[in-house]
């Protein structure tokens, strides 16, 4: 039976190793937070004390922490996986991280002969839960087929994109697409808001359609019910947004639209929704147009 490790137990991590032992692998796990690890232990996981020993005693090592130097510092910082891993390990990096680095790593780490493949998901938390997420695989494809059965224990839809560092690119892409989206749902559930239509009934006849959207679908609800918790975190779409930013200003692409929505994203943050989920970028909608009603109105004006 391949033997299967697990670092990083957040939202989507301890969804996902959750199905990796319904599926019947041999389990072992390591958080920085140890109690998170709790209800999977119950399940049948084990506790591994350092990602170094982690690393030692399986066959296929699985990554979902935040950002790239989580990433690095849990691969080559003290006690971490480069210290304890065995030759032919594969290491599948399901966290959001930046391409660039990506291929860094995967160079760093195959002089021990062990294999990085960037495997970023999307899906959000019910696709985490339900197993649906959709994956997509940077790396050598050989390394991909060999774990196809761990990836298949939690997404529905596996590609192998190219090699090192696409996957990671792929997602930056797929995050373009969410953010943009998810503005057009706020900014139509605002009006619809203002202009006195039944939330309900506008998603009703909207999902369907050429405008629908798995935000729309699945965030448009929450939006109209006021429930801001978090299947995917503003601070978390900031961070990646930031890296969308970054590559398109080494590959000379203004993204016009991308570096709008990022602001917004940040603004909600410093409104303090930071850890709220994403569909709390409503609120912002929400609050310029206060904002612009008070200015048009001249209310609020300075002495």
């Amino acid at each position: 039976m391949t033997k299967v490790g697990y670092i990083g137990l957040g939202i989507m991590g301890s969804a996902m190793a959750a199905n990796l032992l319904k599926k019947g692998f041999d389990l072992s796990v390591w958080n920085r937070t140890p109690e998170r690890a709790g209800p999977l232990m119950k399940r049948g996981a084990v506790w591994v004390d350092r990602p170094a020993d982690l690393a030692s005693c399986v066959d296929v090592l699985c990554l979902n922490v935040t950002d790239t130097p989580d990433v690095e510092s849990v691969l080559f910082g003290p006690g971490g996986v480069a210290e304890g891993a065995r030759s032919g390990l594969v290491v599948l990096d399901h966290s959001t991280i930046s391409p660039r680095a990506t291929r860094g790593f995967a160079e760093r780490l195959a002089r021990n002969q062990v294999t990085l493949l960037d495997a970023p998901v999307t899906g959000g938390d019910v696709g985490a839960r339900e197993g649906t997420l959709s994956i997509m695989v940077g790396g050598d494809a050989g390394a991909y087929e060999s774990v196809l059965p761990v990836l298949k224990a939690v997404g529905r839809r596996i590609t192998h994109v190219g090699p090192s560092g696409q996957g990671q690119l792929a997602k930056a892409c797929n995050q373009i697409l969410c953010a943009l989206n998810l503005l057009g749902v706020c900014e139509a559930m605002a009006l619809a808001r203002k202009g006195g239509l039944n939330l309900s009934t506008l998603l009703d006849c909207t999902t369907a359609g050429a405008g629908g959207s798995w935000a729309l679908e699945h965030l448009g609800p929450r939006i109209a019910a006021g429930d801001m918790e978090p299947g995917f975190m503003i601070d978390l779409i900031t961070k990646d947004l930031a890296i969308v930013c970054e590559e398109g200003r080494l590959e000379e692409l203004p993204l016009l639209g991308t570096r709008l929505v990022a602001e917004l994203f940040e603004a909600a943050g410093r409104m303090g929704h930071g850890r709220a989920g994403t569909q709390a970028l409503s609120r912002v909608i929400e609050a310029l147009g206060r904002f612009r009603f008070q200015s048009d109105s001249g209310e609020g004006a300075g002495a």
